[in-house]
């Protein structure tokens, strides 16, 4: 924003007859041409007027679902739903996790609490926060990493290390034992209060004596915490759960803590059995990228991941899809997807012969220009394979059950190309070549590099 009103400033300062980089009266009547006013013109002005572009740009040519077989599918219940909310990356997480234990338990349809972790997702980021700022007290407020501090002091958003560090800290619960709330699925005004609040105390700690700093940051945790309690409940420590089979038939009743429960219905290790992967042609491929400061805990994990060209991470998706294990995936959702079939596809809407341009930039060039990213995470559990080769792709999405193909997105392998970004992969699907280039030093990059910008 500060780069923004420096140019608007320096644009304002240009004398008003420099005829330089500016638009004159002859500029105007040459580039205004443009517009003939015919009647087609006309036609397409008077479509504009009246309708949504998308609508418009609507391929006729694509109005048919496409075929929904898959070669490959994994065997998932239920959907699940995160309203307005930015958790995205929550629900994906958990969904792996929740498919993982329906497949080994014989579980009907089954879900985790989203706002268990969601609450304590929200804690941690609160201590983050301060604690930040506390690190980086003595540095000025206009400093880029003060500056990114209070630009962004916590948020729904997140990725998949916020999954891991946060299960294997708090354990799981079932939805039942900490139900959703409206603040739950209606973050926003509950954020504005918590990200008021915590700009006002990293103010108050940036002054505070440096004896004082510890309490005074638990007092404004305890803050965060009734705030967090008030609007989503409060965490159990342990809870009671019945559970019944695939078929309806009671099994078992038990009393858990949080750990215990994940402890004996998934137990692996996910912060060291998985490795991130990305593919972006705009960096080097083949090496490992660590995002500075970048978390949901602040003793935990910074993001890492091994930025790797398309057809190696359809390799590894594929091999753990086969094996009826689903994965945390991302990419940029929004670009040509067809929301009311559930259908991403390049095909789908032709904005070039709607306004009468082309759209000519590659994967690497939109990125380098901010014109995509990655923006949700969805849980990837199917790939069609025909002649050796994906044609298309599927995700449960976390949108609920009536959006989109039953609650589920189906991608072109060509869409995938283009849009996918990351990937999270056991590793027992990583090659080994793979799995050496994971111990190379990470190459260091700013909290604020966008290409790491929280999925929502």
């Amino acid at each position: 924003m500060a780069a923004l009103v420096v140019a608007t400033l320096a644009f304002a300062q240009k004398p008003a007859g420099d005829p330089k980089g500016g638009i004159s009266a002859s500029l105007l009547q040459e580039i205004s041409s443009a517009y003939e006013g015919n009647a087609t013109d006309k036609a397409l002005r008077n479509a504009l007027n009246a309708a949504p572009m998308g609508v418009l740009a609507a391929s006729a040519e694509k109005i048919a679902m496409m075929d929904t077989h898959f070669s490959n599918e994994v065997q998932t219940k239920g959907r699940t739903n995160q309203l307005s909310s930015g958790r995205c990356w929550l629900f994906t997480g958990l969904n792996v996790l929740r498919s993982r234990m329906i497949q080994k338990h014989d579980l009907g349809a089954f879900t985790f609490s989203q706002n268990y972790i969601f609450f304590y997702d929200q804690l941690e980021k609160a201590n983050l926060f301060l604690q930040g700022i506390i690190d980086t007290r003595n540095l000025p407020l206009e400093d880029r990493k003060v500056d990114w501090l209070f630009s962004y002091p916590l948020g729904d958003g997140g990725q998949f290390t916020g999954v891991s560090n946060l299960v294997m800290k708090y354990g799981v619960v079932p939805s039942d034992a900490m139900p959703e709330t409206y603040s739950a699925n209606n973050t926003a005004q509950m954020r504005a209060q918590l990200t008021l609040k915590l700009r006002e105390d990293g103010l108050i700690l940036r002054e505070s004596k440096a004896k004082d700093l510890h309490a005074v940051k638990v007092g404004m945790l305890k803050e965060v915490y009734r705030i967090l309690a008030l609007c989503l409940g409060v965490p159990p420590t342990e809870f009671t759960w019945a559970r019944y089979n695939a078929k309806g038939e009671f099994v078992s009743e038990k009393t858990y803590t949080p750990k215990g429960f994940y402890q004996e219905f998934i137990g692996e290790d996910l912060e060291n059995n998985y490795i991130m992967v990305m593919n972006n042609p705009a960096v080097p491929y083949n090496k490992v990228y660590e995002i500075d400061y970048d978390r949901h805990v602040y003793d935990g994990q910074n993001w890492v991941y091994l930025n790797l060209p398309i057809e190696d991470i359809k390799e590894m998706a594929i091999a753990s899809i086969k094996d009826n294990t689903a994965l945390y995936f991302s990419c940029d959702v929004g670009k040509f997807l067809d929301r009311k079939r559930g259908l991403a596809d390049l095909d789908n809407f032709d904005y070039g012969s709607l306004l009468g341009v082309s759209f000519g930039m590659d994967k690497k060039q939109r990125i380098q220009t901010h014109a995509s990213g990655s923006t949700h995470a969805m849980t990837l559990i199917a790939v069609d394979i025909k002649d050796d080769k994906p044609v298309k792709w599927m995700v449960e999405n976390s949108w609920g059950a009536d959006s989109g193909y039953k609650g589920n997105i189906i991608m072109t392998d060509a869409w995938f190309n283009e849009y996918m970004f990351r990937l999270v992969v056991e590793k027992k699907y990583v090659p080994a070549r793979i799995l050496e280039l994971m111990n190379q030093k990470p190459v260091l990059l700013p909290s604020w590099d966008p290409m790491f910008v929280p999925e929502e």
